[in-house]
């Protein structure tokens, strides 16, 4: 699939943009990009969400931030409410925007942290959900100097989410300077870039320049989850992407991304995404062959 460019433009007297997007018909499948950041709340709709490499269900109140230029997509599924249209309310920002208050507003340097984890795509969990999302909702009808407050609001609520968690597996991590920790940015970089290689605790310890021992509480900490763990998810997102969007065999893309043993692929891809290789293909390309008539 093709990614289509997609241009942002502020409205009048505001420097990030705002859409409340309502939809009756449903949430179309429209791949697309843009080299602004954004954080889309959804609302009242059941679907699947498509970001770089990652395909997940989403429900009522996912609260997701794309980082530049991942190439994403939601497509809708049901309606929860049918009195009520599907809604996504969408907030975009560049990376200009967020240089400049990190230069003039020392307070900000927590959502550095938030934002460079966004390079993958982040999910937030139901605690950072609660706490933002009615001042999302309230930026429908707010002015525009209201309605910067209360995204300065939301982007701090959402830096202090432990529990948010990385989406996409795109390698990309083209920002480095929003990184508080730059050890981290250069293991994720070289973890992105070559997954589908034998990888070892000891090899990122020294690119991080610290201990095996320090590696493994320092990415747990950053990440939420083991090196094991993130590199499964990375491989597996990888093996979704290619069973969408190409013919080519079960066998031959576990090896593509990494595995050397089909029968561990197929466990692995059943327990991180609920099924099994072939009834993903199925499923996914059904749903996108129906969104594309």
């Amino acid at each position: 699939m093709r990614a289509i460019f997609e241009a942002i433009t502020p409205e009048p007297g505001s420097s990030w943009a705002f859409l409340d997007r309502r939809l009756s018909e449903g949430i179309p499948f429209e791949w697309h990009h843009h080299p602004e950041y954004e954080l889309t709340l959804t609302l009242n709709s059941r679907g699947y969400r498509y970001i770089g490499d990652d395909v997940e269900p989403y429900d009522d109140g996912d609260l997701v931030l794309i980082g530049p230029g991942i190439p994403h997509s939601w497509l809708s599924r049901e309606v929860i409410d049918p009195q009520l249209p599907h809604t996504a309310l969408v907030i975009w920002f560049t990376q200009e925007w967020v240089a400049g208050l990190a230069a003039s507003l020392p307070e900000f340097s927590q959502v550095q942290g938030i934002l460079a984890r966004a390079s993958q795509g982040l999910r937030f969990g139901a605690d950072a959900r609660q706490a933002v999302t009615a001042s999302i909702v309230a930026m429908r009808e707010a002015p525009v100097t209201a309605r910067l407050l209360l995204l300065l609001n939301v982007l701090h609520e959402l830096s202090l989410d432990h529990d948010a968690a990385p989406l996409s597996n795109v390698p990309r991590l083209d920002n480095p300077r929003l990184s508080a920790e730059p050890r981290i940015a250069r293991v994720l970089n070289h973890l992105h870039t070559h997954f589908a290689t034998p990888l070892a605790a000891a090899e990122m310890a020294t690119i991080a320049c610290v201990s095996v021992s320090g590696f493994h509480r320092m990415f747990r900490r950053h990440t939420r989850m083991t090196m094991v763990d993130y590199l499964s998810r990375l491989r597996i997102g990888r093996a979704c992407s290619l069973l969408i969007a190409s013919s080519q065999a079960i066998s031959s893309i576990a090896s593509e991304v990494g595995y050397t043993n089909l029968s561990l692929f197929n466990r692995q891809f059943a327990r991180i995404k609920g099924e099994a290789p072939s009834a993903f293909r199925k499923r996914h390309r059904t749903v996108l062959g129906a969104a594309a008539h």
